[in-house]
């Protein structure tokens, strides 16, 4: 049987946590002129990847 492999590109957006995965927000790359301050203030930190992404996440990540 082959080596599995780690899908790179998901490996560098998410990131293993005793309770799932978490992930950086998106949105908040460019064009934040016409954003509110408290839009840009939420978008700030991490949050958890929804229940239902997490078998296809830890498909894409077998070693995390």
């Amino acid at each position: 049987m082959p080596k599995l492999k780690t899908n790179k590109g998901a490996a560098k957006r998410f990131r293993k946590t005793a309770k799932g995965f978490k992930r950086g927000q998106s949105q908040k790359r460019h064009i934040l002129t016409k954003e509110t301050s408290k839009r840009k203030r939420n978008l700030r930190g991490t949050t958890m990847v929804a229940e239902q992404d997490t078998g296809r996440l830890a498909k894409l990540l077998p070693h995390a």
